[in-house]
């Protein structure tokens, strides 16, 4: 995760509902300096109104010849009755993270004589508040520490070299296992349920229009658990069946029907996605220094030794100049510069600066769009975004239908704002079969037959 809490704080989240209001909160809809969903004449703001307009207009910039999706860690968390039950984002994981301290050196968490040894020995305090919000900016500094530390010479220095490495250890399983446990790994389908509406959604797409793409920070496994689910093909940049290797040409292949095997006619497929993982994923491992090096497992690997491919700073760390990490920005930034583009941000709180400067890029070709879904008091680079009033961004945000809610989170964004296609009854038809007709194993181990 690299983006700061999109989602409501843990601190709102256990507010009770019943001492807070339940009017719908007033949201912004800005295309420029212009709030296209402001009350005119007076009359009172309608959520409900002001959430059609946003329809109409996303449903017609989808339309775009080359529409793309940036997802941050904003999209992977959800909070239900003050309890999390997707993956926290950086902040609360972070809190979490360095608040314990762990009783010994095997501890899941960093210890006291860890934490003495790094500040006694090159000043590093991993309680400095630097560090309290966000891994990653303390995942950055260990990395280039260990990086200095390989060829040191110094005998104190080199007695500090297994100590880092183990604390990047003790990080990278805690973030494996924020993102791999939780109330969405015990049957609980609110975050999945969420992306495979979001999917079904997108697919409903003109077939004579390129096919969509979908870029994440995120390291979960969430979009492809959810288009599995709904039966949507995708590529994700490995081919292979038992063995599926990383192999970036594959971005360049589409799928295909053969309409009439005697003429050879053939047209795109019209349910097909492109994913793109710009951090890497849970279960991604590197083996062996090959040409393709990196395999894609079923789930993520449970060996604590297998060099898993997550890191909250890959682009700082001068992976993202390495395969895969090359290869999937070098994706990024081609697609959304390309004519006629427009890209979608959602859960994105703009913190990744290699990520920010492609959005730049794609900002001085004169028919791109962002839309961004961001809260409006939003500092830093949201902000510069909204001081250009550059009507090519569009920005979206604020209240949401209930207190607990924004106008700018992925459930919002989903339920709300992305346009219903037109056989939207057929889509729940075919959700109803699979939920009844094809159904799953029962929990008492007994089949559809009703034999035990």
């Amino acid at each position: 995760m690299t983006e700061l809490d999109q989602n409501t704080s843990v601190q709102e989240a256990q507010i009770p509902a019943a001492e807070k209001p339940q009017e719908p909160a007033e949201f912004t809809f800005l295309k420029g300096s212009e709030n296209v969903t402001k009350p005119k004449d007076g009359q009172p703001f309608n959520w409900e109104n002001a959430a059609g307009i946003v329809r109409q207009h996303l449903g017609d910039a989808l339309n775009a010849r080359n529409v793309s999706f940036l997802f941050g860690s904003g999209c992977s968390s959800l909070y239900k009755s003050g309890k999390q039950v997707g993956i926290p984002t950086m902040k609360p994981m972070a809190e979490a993270f360095l608040s314990n301290i762990g009783a010994d050196d095997k501890s899941e968490f960093i210890s006291q004589s860890e934490r003495d040894a790094l500040k006694n020995l090159i000043g590093l305090d991993v309680a400095n508040k630097d560090y309290a919000a966000n891994l990653e900016r303390l995942m950055e500094v260990l990395f280039s520490i260990e990086k200095v530390l390989k060829n040191n010479k110094n005998d104190d220095l080199s007695k500090l070299s297994p100590i880092v490495k183990t604390v990047i250890r003790k990080l990278m399983r805690y973030v494996l296992k924020c993102c791999t446990k939780g109330a969405f790994s015990e049957n609980d389908d609110s975050v999945l349920n969420l992306y495979q509406s979001f999917y079904q959604k997108l697919i409903f797409r003109d077939r004579a229009l390129p096919r969509p793409w979908v870029f994440t920070t995120n390291y979960d496994l969430f979009s492809e658990t959810a288009m599995d689910r709904r039966g949507i093909p995708y590529c994700n940049g490995f081919i292979g069946s038992i063995e599926r290797s990383f192999n970036p040409t594959v971005f360049r292949y589409s799928l295909a029907e053969q309409l009439d095997i005697t003429s050879r006619k053939w047209s795109a497929v019209d349910s097909f996605v492109y994913l793109c993982k710009l951090h890497g994923s849970v279960n991604w491992v590197e083996e062996g220094k090959t040409l393709f090096p990196i395999r894609e497992m079923q789930i993520p690997p449970d060996n604590q030794d297998t060099r898993v491919l997550i890191y909250p700073t890959p682009a700082k760390q001068n992976a993202s100049f390495a395969s895969p990490y090359s290869d999937l920005f070098r994706e990024f930034q081609g697609r959304i510069v390309r004519d006629q583009s427009v890209l979608v941000t959602v859960g994105y709180s703009f913190g990744d600066e290699h990520i920010n400067n492609i959005i730049f890029q794609a900002l001085t070709v004169p028919n791109f769009r962002l839309i961004a879904f961001l809260d409006p008091s939003a500092p830093d680079v949201p902000q510069q975004l909204r001081e250009l009033g550059d009507p090519r961004v569009w920005m979206i945000g604020g209240g949401g239908l209930t207190a607990n809610d924004r106008a700018h989170y992925f459930n919002t964004f989903v339920e709300k704002f992305m346009p219903v296609p037109p056989a939207n009854k057929i889509d729940s038809a075919v959700s109803k079969v699979l939920e009844t007709l094809i159904s799953r194993p029962k929990p008492d181990g007994g089949d559809d037959n009703g034999v035990g």
